[in-house]
């Protein structure tokens, strides 16, 4: 691949296509610089550089720096944004946070209590009638049965704040944008704010020259980054994706909404009083709004609200005009209003067409390989995932325990994840759209309606009068949600109800949980050992539905989740999530204590150390071998010291650890270092061992 340089035009997202189109200039197959100033500060190589200081980019550069992987980042903006954006992090990401240095305590710590959050309210204001609520946390969610940890309700930007101060104590510094400190030197463990990538040259087939460009004491100054992997993290509009033409595909301009920023205690105290919850659908004559309310007790919310250019444009939606807006929504004035940011966005579901190219040396991670709509929060929490399947596989490359060509067993794995997440995403936003079209508002009109004055005979209007008709058109339609029409009296306004009452009670609205998804996504092929009968297993299609999470020890599904004892002689009580380290590239081989079963973790011990590979075995006991336990498994796994006997705590209603794997205990389980199973063996093994496990390591590692 030649050289790929790339210049954009800064614009709001809706103006006119020449206006905000990012533009591919030329690909060269030569060396080319601006007239700018270029800085060649050394010719040392980073083995990562990650283009995007979110939660994606920040959490991958956590995970590589304790495998011991040295890393930087490049940052767009001058400052991290303040702006609320994602706030629900599920299960899967929370159980990873758990392994960061207590990352999960400190958000659960800081979060509002679930009982402010937990439902989802439909209402004509927030003052006035209630026409349903949703309760969205069910007993199990907070039992840690499927899962050591519960989903939580946490602001990006607050969590942006936890994730510097994480990577901060791992000795990362962040550096301003007009700091010169970093160009000259070695960018290892620094954050470059206000550095933008601007080109690629993957010319070099030892590494990547990456252009960085900023402004420097008020001139601009290009300088040079060499190294081997390229992480693009740098959202929806990546310029990774886009310097290297990786296309998207999917649905594209679902919806274009503003979202605005705003605090209000009084609005909190209020809410808290009268009706808490995390979203509130408001519908009425005057306005229509989505009010997501990011912490009560704080007084912090924002408020999406549907927006039609051209007829509308951003200049509409001043401090004072949302405002007005956010008061008619409530229904009842608060002097305390203050309204922080106001941006426009456009709702997209869309995946990348592959997430891996230049030889894996150039990947996408998070919003830059996939934009969901935000109904059921998978837009972080995927990109989460992203990093935490990514990172273990960079280490095992950087570390030389693996080809690069180990790389593209992520796309393998994490694509058809996020195909999947785009769909469960998309039934879901269009579960939230059967509610205002159940109240005689189907958006789908209103959209028609927006194209007929955009395209249609309104397009001979003068744009003034293509407004003034919008405006008119949708006060018509607000009309439907009139006191006098939506009531119980009213024939037509009482089937409406009536419907409204069945889509909450089918639970056919909005949901926020997914566990199914969540939790049992599974990898079919890649860096795993399929099953025979996974040859064939068609993909499952989402249903939309929540669905409960059945645990399954299938090669590509994460790990169970079951509370084990460490040892006898103490109490410590961890996950078996908990027997994978998140230090060391290391897997983990999980048996009962019986000889054969020995033998084989014996010989993969043998293998392992054959791939340079790291390898613990844990042996777990079950409830009513105390006395077996006293000796434990020293001398059976002599002279390998890596290992730990761990036994299970008898529950009440919850079967033993074989049982609910679907397995015999002579079977075996081999557990990535991402907690994601690689391989097993049901019951007990047929053939040789240390075949096997040759078999087995070579088909992980892509080694022969």
């Amino acid at each position: 691949m030649g050289f790929l340089r790339f210049m954009r035009r800064h614009n709001y997202p809706f103006k006119n296509k020449t206006g905000n189109q990012a533009h591919l200039l030329r690909c060269m197959q030569s060396r080319g610089f601006s007239k700018n100033e270029v800085v060649d500060g050394n010719n040392a190589v980073l083995p990562v550089l990650i283009i995007g200081a979110g939660p994606v980019g920040l959490v991958l550069s956590i995970l590589l720096t304790r495998l011991g992987i040295k890393c930087a980042v490049l940052e767009r903006n001058k400052t991290f944004s303040k702006h609320p954006q994602a706030h629900f992090i599920n299960n899967r990401s929370m159980e990873i946070f758990r392994k960061i240095d207590g990352l999960a305590e400190e958000i659960q710590r800081s979060q509002p209590p679930i009982a402010l959050w937990r439902k989802f309210i439909y209402c004509t204001s927030l003052s006035g009638s209630v026409l349903g609520s949703v309760d969205h946390i069910q007993p199990q969610d907070l039992e840690r049965v499927v899962s050591p940890v519960s989903v939580a309700h946490f602001s990006q930007y607050k969590l942006t704040m936890l994730l510097r101060k994480q990577l901060e104590n791992l000795g990362f510094k962040i550096c301003a944008a007009e700091s010169s400190e970093g160009h000259e030197h070695f960018c290892e463990k620094k954050i470059m704010m206000g550095h933008e990538c601007v080109s690629i040259d993957a010319s070099n087939s030892d590494f990547l020259t990456i252009t960085a460009s900023t402004i420097d004491k008020g001139r601009r100054v290009e300088w040079n980054i060499n190294c081997n992997i390229l992480i693009g993290a740098d959202g929806a509009g990546s310029t990774v994706r886009k310097l290297v033409g990786i296309e998207m595909r999917g649905e594209k301009d679902l919806q274009k909404l503003v979202s605005v920023h705003f605090f209000s205690k009084g609005l909190g105290q209020f809410l808290l009083q009268e009706n808490p919850g995390m979203l509130f659908f408001i519908f009425n004559t005057e306005a229509i709004g989505v009010l997501v309310a990011h912490d009560l007790r704080q007084g912090e919310f924002v408020l999406q609200i549907p927006f039609y250019p051209p007829q509308q444009t951003i200049q509409d939606f001043s401090p004072k005009a949302c405002e007005k807006l956010i008061i008619k929504l409530i229904g009842r004035k608060f002097r305390d209003i203050d309204v922080i940011d106001i941006k426009p966005w456009i709702m997209h579901a869309e995946v990348a067409e592959r997430l891996t190219c230049c030889g894996n040396r150039i990947l996408l991670a998070g919003d830059a390989a996939h934009r969901f709509p935000p109904a059921g929060g998978f837009g972080m929490n995927t990109g989460i995932q992203d990093a935490h399947n990514l990172s273990w596989k960079i280490a095992s490359v950087m570390k030389g325990i693996a080809p690069f060509s180990m790389l593209n067993t992520y796309d393998i794995e994490r694509r058809p994840i996020a195909v999947c997440n785009t769909e469960l995403s998309l039934k879901n936003f269009r579960a939230a759209m059967s509610v205002p079209a159940a109240l005689g508002l189907d958006p789908t009109v209103a959209n028609t309606v927006h194209q007929f004055i955009i395209n249609g005979v309104g397009s001979i209007l003068p744009s003034g009068l293509q407004k003034v008709a919008l405006d008119g058109i949708f006060a018509l339609g607000r009309a439907q949600l009139s006191k006098s029409l939506l009531n119980e009296s009213n024939p037509l306004g009482s089937s409406r109800l009536a419907k409204l009452r069945h889509i909450f009670e089918e639970g056919k609205s909005l949901q926020l949980q997914f566990p199914a998804e969540d939790l049992g996504f599974r990898y079919l092929q890649g860096a795993l050992v399929p099953e025979s009968n996974d040859i064939d297993i068609p993909a499952e299609v989402p249903t939309g539905h929540r669905r409960d999470y059945v645990p399954s020890a299938s090669p590509g599904s994460r790990l169970p989740h079951m509370f084990v004892r460490l040892n006898r002689l103490t109490e410590e009580i961890v996950s078996t999530l908990d027997l994978v380290s998140g230090d060391k590239v290391e897997f983990v081989l999980i048996i009962a204590p019986l000889e054969k079963s020995y033998h084989l973790a014996r010989e993969a011990f043998k293998v392992a150390e054959k791939f340079q590979v790291s390898l613990k075995v844990c042996v777990l006991w079950p409830t009513d071998s105390v006395a077996e336990l006293e000796n434990g498994s020293k001398a059976a796994l002599s002279p390998w010291k890596n290992y730990a006997d761990v036994y299970e705590i008898k529950r009440s209603k919850r079967s033993n650890w074989w049982d609910m794997c679907k397995m015999t205990n002579r079977g075996a389980i081999l557990v990535r270092p991402d907690e994601h199973i690689a391989w097993r063996t049901t019951s007990e093994l047929a053939g040789d061992p240390r075949l096997e496990m040759q078999r087995v390591f070579s088909a992980i590692l892509g080694v022969n």
